[in-house]
């Protein structure tokens, strides 16, 4: 293909997804900032820290919020932050139709150190008012509100944003041999006293040479998070790596939502068995992190803090973690965030990378910048685009006029 077949490309893509990395890049400068923000918005939803008093175990909080919520069954409760838990719920069934009541909400927080209801929302519901703020600009953010089809559609986006980042770089590369090195040198460089287009065209030029390794890494791992089968199959060509889905797609086990084994048997099943894990692996386990109970294959998820995880500030997502049969207590699975699989361990960076999980506040404050920047690197393209639209037209019409 002729270079200006990769400049169409690139032109033209830019133009399909402009909307949406526009989008997705404002909105996740905001949510770089997530938590803080929250605290912020809904308050309510967590509680003043008792430093002087031991947090209440996780089987303790899920029988708790389950005398709360008494015309529900708690399927999970997690550490969501260090002063919050967060209970989850299955409503009941009704007899006759098989559909599950409704409950009014979708998200149910708890105090740690007493079970006592912080509050409830429905998630994203800007009816319910600020309490719903940044979860609504959450959700805009990976599927524009439009649930399972909007993330697919924003995988998409990411899948091509990702393959552009590379004909961008290769359009960045200085089109002749002649003086290669000095107009490579130049490429990303800001030229001094520009005009207005000049200094567009060295910010869209140079600021995507400049931040190339991370738009890389968002696009991809946009990927991972919205466009799974895409990511594992790549992921798996490349990397020794394991699906975190391969338990639920594998496995025989039938569905059961009545385990033989209650919160506090499965609470201590899984300190057991994460142990015994533990020593094996040369893993230091640091604190309880989330009980689940997987009603479609009959098991519990146990996940932990330890010394293998990359977050750094919230709980949320430490990613050490067995699965065991709800019934038996059997182990199913154990699994590490790094240190097992290349792929996997990779796979957590990305994650932690995309969540502004690790490396602090300026980390958090970079990413914050760069979905300005990146917003400003689309706009950029367009203005590009659109000047040099009307020069080919001026153009076309000085050919097409009488003597000329």
């Amino acid at each position: 293909m002729t270079r200006h077949v990769w400049v169409l490309l690139h032109r033209y893509v830019n133009l399909v997804i402009l909307v949406f990395l526009v989008i997705t890049s404002l909105t996740g400068s905001v949510i770089a900032f997530n938590s803080e923000l929250e605290r912020v918005f809904a308050p309510q939803l967590f509680s003043a820290p008792q430093p002087d008093r031991p947090k209440l175990d996780l089987a303790t909080l899920a029988e708790r919020a389950g005398r709360l919520v008494p015309q529900a069954r708690v399927t999970e409760v997690v550490m969501t932050e260090v002063d919050q838990a967060s209970v989850a719920f299955a409503a009941a069934k009704d007899a006759e139709t098989g559909r599950r009541a409704e409950l009014g909400f979708s998200e149910f927080f708890v105090d740690p150190w007493t079970g006592d209801e912080l509050g409830r929302r429905r998630r994203a519901d800007l009816s319910e008012g600020v309490i719903n703020l940044m979860p609504f600009i959450y959700e805009l953010h990976f599927s524009l509100l439009a649930g399972p089809t909007g993330e697919r559609l924003f995988g998409i986006v990411a899948l091509v944003w990702t393959l552009d980042c590379f004909v961008g770089f290769y359009l960045a590369l200085p089109a002749s041999r002649s003086n290669f090195w000095r107009r490579w040198r130049q490429a990303w460089r800001f030229k001094r006293g520009a005009s207005v287009y000049r200094f567009t065209v060295d910010l869209h030029r140079a600021g995507g040479l400049w931040l190339w390794p991370l738009l890389f890494v968002f696009g991809w791992s946009s990927v991972m998070l919205e466009l799974r089968p895409v990511y594992e199959a790549v992921t798996g060509a490349v990397f020794d790596y394991e699906s975190p889905r391969t338990v639920f797609l594998s496995t025989a086990r039938p569905a059961n939502e009545t385990p033989a084994l209650d919160w506090r048997a499965a609470q201590a099943v899984g300190e057991r068995l994460i142990a015994a894990q533990a020593w094996q692996s040369g893993l230091t386990v640091r604190e309880p992190l989330g009980l689940t109970y997987i009603a479609r294959i009959g098991a519990y998820y146990y996940e932990v803090r330890g010394s293998r995880d990359l977050f750094e500030r919230a709980p949320k997502g430490g990613s050490t973690y067995v699965i065991f049969d709800g019934s038996s207590g059997e182990l199913i699975k154990f699994s590490m965030p790094t240190g097992q699989r290349a792929g996997n361990t990779v796979e957590s960076w990305l994650y932690a990378l995309h969540m502004t999980r690790v490396f602090g506040r300026p980390y958090q404050t970079a990413v914050c910048i760069l979905g300005l920047l990146i917003a400003a690197l689309s706009v950029t393209g367009i203005l590009i685009w659109l000047k040099k639209r009307r020069a080919r037209r001026l153009a076309r019409h000085r050919e097409a006029m009488p003597g000329a």
